[in-house]
């Protein structure tokens, strides 16, 4: 470029998916598209739900990168996500934080189960996420998120997250966390992550939790269940590892039903 050197710059990468009720007692995708290093894919479903799998093309996300997630699903649908592998944020030739942002939406009648594998932080790498969820009255959610602090023996990058979830337009959930060098002082003691490097919430919304809440309830150590303002609940827990966290939010799944 006659002698002159392009500017680094992080990708900025979009994925669209909408599930809707095909008329025949399945659910359809008429929108599945994705972009860089995000690619979908339409894998078996059950019954009347439908299945897509996120699969990084590239690592990533990257410094300077900016990753976005919108997903859809119209009365009546059923859809599941999941991903490939786990996201490895990673320091890049970008500089500056890296974003990934997650925007969910699911009528009234519609059904999401948003599972994807976890995130991990590592080292050197500067990554916030933004979930945000907005449900009808009568819609259900299953979210899964898991954040992972480094790789094996490795110090964590700075990963800052934040999840918004509302039912029928009233927020019932807002939380934000930041770890890693840079984070406000106090993310690793004993009153947020106690020393742990795995940290991770599941979001569960519906209906008949309105008429039945769900009873708190401590999960062993690290762990707890908790009921929302309206129709939801809330499990929160710590652990070691990966492994560990995903046996204790498996585990709380199975006892929300």
């Amino acid at each position: 470029m006659d002698g002159m050197t392009a500017a680094v710059t992080g990708v900025r990468a979009t994925a669209r998916m909408l599930a809707r009720d095909d008329g025949r007692g399945g659910t359809s995708l008429p929108v599945l598209e994705g972009e860089g290093p995000l690619a979908l894919r339409r894998t078996r479903g059950i019954g009347s739900q439908a299945h897509v799998m996120i699969v990084g093309a590239m690592s990533g996300p990257l410094g300077g990168d900016h990753f976005t997630v919108v997903a859809g699903v119209e009365a009546g649908a059923r859809l599941r996500v999941g991903s490939a592998a786990a996201t490895i944020a990673l320091p890049g030739q970008a500089k500056g934080e890296s974003r990934y942002d997650v925007r969910l939406t699911v009528a009234d009648g519609g059904e999401l189960r948003w599972l994807p594998e976890q995130l991990i932080s590592a080292h050197g790498s500067d990554l916030h996420v933004t979930t945000r969820a907005d449900l009808g009255a009568t819609a259900r959610l299953v979210l899964r998120e898991e954040q992972v602090l480094g790789r094996a023996g490795e110090e964590p990058g700075r990963l800052g997250s934040r999840l918004v979830v509302r039912i029928a337009g009233r927020t019932v959930l807002d939380q934000e966390l930041s770890c890693g060098p840079g984070a406000p002082g106090g993310w690793d003691g004993p009153a947020v992550l106690a020393g742990h490097r795995a940290v991770g919430q599941v979001v569960v919304v519906r209906p008949e939790f309105a008429d039945q809440p769900v009873t708190a309830r401590v999960l062993g150590e690290g762990a707890a269940i908790m009921p929302l303002s309206g129709p939801a609940a809330l499990v929160t827990a710590v652990a070691p590892d990966a492994l560990k966290l995903r046996r204790i939010l498996d585990e709380a799944l199975t006892i929300l039903g």
